[in-house]
């Protein structure tokens, strides 16, 4: 199972961390193995909003439902932001 999304405002070297923290081992600077799943993470363009700069990642979880069920709940913690 492949699950795709989009993180705004987290730096992806803060996004690696979350994943680390959650079990995952960093095999390069964007790709995190973890306990039967993996990430894949991709520095996309900034978004713009007039001279606000917003940056994103994207986040590419690969593993069996099972496992990305379990890595789900805590890294929704790590990235929730007030008035998201």
């Amino acid at each position: 199972m492949i699950t795709e999304t989009f993180v705004h405002a987290i730096p992806l070297w803060l996004l690696r961390e979350y994943l680390e923290e959650l079990g995952g081992v960093a095999e390069s600077e964007t790709l995190i193995v973890g306990p039967e799943w993996r990430a894949e993470l991709v520095k996309l363009p900034d978004h713009h909003i007039g001279s606000l700069r917003i940056g994103r990642v994207e986040l590419s979880l690969h593993g069996e439902p099972e496992a990305l069920a379990r890595l789900r709940p805590g890294l929704d913690r790590k990235t929730m932001r007030a008035g998201a």
